[in-house]
């Protein structure tokens, strides 16, 4: 009896260059019909410093590491000849994950085959007007793709709110060429909404752990731990947190993992503090889960501008997943990540975020209940195996789309 054939993806994102975030791939190798490929920078700098890609002798997936270049600015960044390369093999389907406005996106969306079937991913959740070329970039790509996934409902809104011809009737001359080959026949771009993974086994309840990373630390029993991870930005409601934490006279202690621009004011600010507060700047990805376990209250205080707001918050979701009770504010995707399994308070009602943090750090039964409501959401709605067959199921319909 002749077997099926097995299809071949192949599947793109400067965010493979760490690890855990290559879950995605694996997960999808590990669905039965499909070949998958991961492809990602050889060497990268992300929020936690340089990223290296050395492929496990255990993935379930061809991992392909590809030099990038201009990688200090993501939206002009490129990779390298390697990955035109292994764009010219067959492939039944290609997904990028990556921005649709940005180098690497039009790279991509122009080496492809025209016979394959492209899926683009995004976390953009504002319409911005973009400035030439990347306003050009982002309606090549998405006027040649054959589908999105929206990692949030925020995302999705967007997008719908945006022309679906994407390209006007201008000729493909009067844009720089960037068009060339491309209809401008308008469309409806099938998106689905799908959120990021994470990791249940390296994000997970820990007693262990959670005791080990305390004595790295130097704490001992204590006050309960009240933790930030992310970047110590403006944006990111650090500032915020620090200062309802001045007001609160209930015992504390405070966990800050991170880096960024207002590293030397959180700096100063820790001193003051003393043995109470630990800040963390060179935190490695693979060390995050230690960290959380560490913490009894994870705060996510976003603060929405005019050019951003939360696009998801992939911290919550690890953070449920570790057993750690979540605090959030109401900044664009959180609401809809957090839904019920943890506190939402008004991005900068500085009285609300106080309240409940005291409330929080003096009530543990609390602190327990959100940690199992969390944990239960990251099982059913965030575990990778939910969010690949949701990937699965609507490559399947990108495939079939094409084919009717």
């Amino acid at each position: 009896m002749t077997m099926p054939r097995r299809r071949r993806l192949l599947t793109i994102a400067h965010s493979y260059c760490v690890t855990l975030n290559r879950r995605l791939p694996q997960e999808l190798a590990r669905a039965s019909g499909w070949d998958v490929t991961a492809v990602g920078p050889a060497r990268f700098r992300g929020d936690f410093g340089w990223n290296v890609l050395e492929p496990a002798p255990d993935e379930l997936c061809r991992v392909v590491p590809v030099p990038v270049y201009l990688s200090a600015r993501i939206h002009v960044m490129r990779y390298g000849r390697e990955l035109s390369a292994l764009l010219a093999e067959p492939w039944d389907l290609v997904h990028c994950w990556e921005e649709p406005y940005i180098a690497a996106a039009h790279q991509v969306a122009r080496r492809v085959s025209a016979d394959v079937p492209l899926v683009f991913a995004t976390f953009q959740n504002i319409a911005k007007r973009y400035p030439p070329p990347f306003n050009w970039i982002e309606r090549y790509s998405m006027n040649r793709a054959d589908g999105i996934i929206a990692f949030g409902r925020t995302i999705a809104e967007q997008i719908a709110s945006k022309d679906r011809g994407w390209v006007s009737e201008r000729r493909a001359e009067d844009l720089g060429g960037l068009y060339e080959g491309v209809g401008a026949k308008p469309r409806q771009l099938p998106i689905a909404v799908i959120p990021p993974g994470v990791d249940l086994d390296e994000f997970r309840p820990d007693e262990a752990r959670r005791s080990a990373t305390l004595a790295r630390l130097r704490w001992s029993a204590g006050p309960p731990v009240v933790g930030f991870v992310g970047r110590f930005v403006p944006e990111k409601g650090l500032q915020l947190l620090t200062s309802v934490l001045d007001r609160i006279d209930t015992p504390w202690r405070a966990l800050l993992i991170g880096t960024g621009p207002l590293e030397d004011t959180v700096t100063a600010w820790g001193r003051r503090h003393g043995e109470r507060v630990r800040i963390i700047t060179t935190a490695r990805h693979d060390e995050v889960p230690a960290y959380l376990n560490a913490m009894d209250v994870l705060c996510a205080p976003s603060q929405t501008t005019t050019r951003w707001r939360e696009q998801f918050g992939r911290i919550l979701i690890e953070a449920f997943a570790s057993g750690v009770a979540v605090i959030a504010s109401t900044s664009g995707e959180i609401p809809y990540v957090v839904a019920d399994a943890g506190l939402l308070v008004p991005e900068g009602d500085r009285a609300q975020w106080q309240q409940t943090i005291e409330m929080l750090t003096m009530e543990r039964v609390r602190r327990c209940e959100l940690a199992r409501r969390g944990r239960a959401r990251a099982e059913s709605v965030y575990g990778w195996p939910v969010v690949a067959r949701q990937h699965l199921e609507f490559f399947e319909r990108v495939i079939a789309g094409r084919a009717s």
